[in-house]
C-alpha cells in the first residue's frame, strides 16, 4: 500500500488526513509545534486548529520531516509562505507532492507548483484544489474537488486511488496553473464579499459581485495560461461560490469584519490562522498589472487591507464607467 503522509497540522491539513484514514489507512502529519504533536497522538485531537475532529487511531503525529520525506505520497498543506522553506528543510523528497495550499508567494509572484519544484528537485508536482471547508470534510460530508497532474494521466493513475474516497470524489485535470490560480483568486474575493456582508450591502451585492470577480478570476488566469474551462470547474467557480458564502471561511470572515469597522493591521496581528488572500492581494496586484489585466475588486481589497475605509472603497467600485458586461476592462 502507498505510503502517505500530509505535511502541516493546521485545520485542513487535519482535515485531509482524517479523510484518508476514513478507510484504515495509516497516514503520517507533520506539526510545526510540539504540543500539537503529542496531542494528536495522545488524545486523538488538534484543538487548537480542528476542534471539532476527533481524530482516527490511524493517524500519528510527527515533528521529523526526515519521516516524511520516506513517504511515496506527500500532501502539502502548509500556508503558502512557508512551502518552500518547509520543502528546502526536507532531507529528501517523495515522489509525489500534491499541493493543497492555495496562494501565491510574495516577493517572488510564483505560484506553489514553481515554488514546490524548486525547493524539491526531482518530484512530481500536483494540486488539489475546490470547494471543501475543513470541519466538512473531516466529518465525512461529501465533496468533489480538482486533482490537476503535471504527470499528466500517468501521475493521476498514482496518486487518485491513494486520495479518492466515498465522500471524497477528485476530478482529472492537467491544468496545474488553472488550479492554482482559481484557488488563489478566490480567496481575495472572498474577502471582499466578507467586506460585502460586514456593511449589510445584501445578497444582490454579494451575487453581483461574485460574478464579477469571477469575471476577473479569468482574464486574469488566461493572461498566465489557465483554461478558462478549468476556472469554470471545481477549483474555479465551485471553490468561489463557496468560499464567498460562510463566515467558515477565513477569508470571508476576515473581510466582514473589515466591513463592520475592524482594524485591518489588528485583524492580521491576532489572527490565529491563516486568511491567506491577505497576503495574495498585494502580489496578485502586481502580478495583474504587469500582464495588464484590470482586476478593480481585487485591487480595492488591496486598499482595504492598506487601511482605506470600506464605504469608500465600495463607493469607488460603483462609480466605475459604465461598460457592456463583456467587455475585458472589468
Amino acid at each position: 500500500m502507498t505510503k502517505v503522509g500530509v505535511l502541516g497540522a493546521g485545520a485542513w491539513g487535519t482535515a485531509l488526513a482524517q479523510m484518508l484514514a476514513s478507510d484504515g489507512r495509516e497516514v503520517l502529519v507533520w506539526a510545526r509545534e510540539e504540543e500539537l504533536v503529542e496531542e494528536i497522538n495522545s488524545a486523538r485531537t488538534n484543538s487548537l486548529f480542528l476542534p471539532s475532529a476527533q481524530l482516527a487511531q490511524t493517524i500519528r503525529a510527527t515533528g521529523d520531516l526526515s519521516e516524511m520525506a520516506a513517504l511515496d505520497t506527500l500532501l502539502v498543506v502548509t500556508p503558502a509562505q512557508h512551502m518552500g522553506s518547509v520543502l528546502a528543510a526536507m532531507p529528501s523528497h517523495p515522489r509525489d507532492l500534491v499541493l493543497c495550499s492555495k496562494g501565491i508567494e510574495a516577493g517572488s509572484g510564483r505560484l506553489m507548483n514553481h515554488v514546490a519544484s524548486d525547493a524539491a528537485p526531482g518530484s512530481a508536482i500536483a494540486v488539489l484544489s475546490g470547494p471543501t471547508f475543513a470541519h466538512e470534510v473531516a466529518a465525512g460530508l461529501p465533496t468533489a474537488v480538482t486533482l490537476a497532474c503535471a504527470g499528466g494521466e500517468d501521475q493521476w493513475d498514482r496518486i487518485a486511488p491513494v486520495i479518492a474516497r466515498q465522500a471524497f470524489r477528485p476530478y482529472y485535470s492537467d491544468d496545474v496553473t488553472g488550479a492554482e490560480i482559481g484557488g488563489s483568486v478566490k480567496n481575495v474575493l472572498a474577502i471582499a464579499c466578507g467586506v460585502v456582508d460586514g456593511l449589510g450591502l445584501g445578497q444582490n451585492a454579494r451575487a453581483a459581485l461574485i460574478a464579477r470577480g469571477y469575471a476577473e478570476m479569468l482574464r486574469f488566469g488566461e493572461a498566465l495560461g489557465a483554461r478558462a474551462e478549468t476556472l469554470a470547474g471545481l477549483c474555479g467557480l465551485g471553490d468561489l461560490v463557496l468560499t464567498c458564502s460562510s463566515t467558515s471561511s477565513r477569508n470571508f470572515s476576515l473581510g466582514k469584519a473589515l466591513g463592520e469597522g475592524a482594524s485591518a493591521q489588528e485583524l492580521m496581528a491576532d489572527r490565529r490562522t491563516v486568511a491567506e488572500g491577505a497576503h495574495t492581494a498585494p502580489v496578485l496586484v502586481e502580478l495583474a498589472a504587469r500582464h495588464g489585466v484590470a482586476m478593480p475588486i481585487v485591487t480595492s481589497v488591496y486598499d482595504l487591507l492598506k487601511g482605506d475605509a470600506p464605504g469608500e472603497v465600495v463607493t469607488a467600485l460603483l462609480a466605475r464607467p459604465l461598460r457592456a458586461e463583456q467587455e475585458a476592462a472589468g
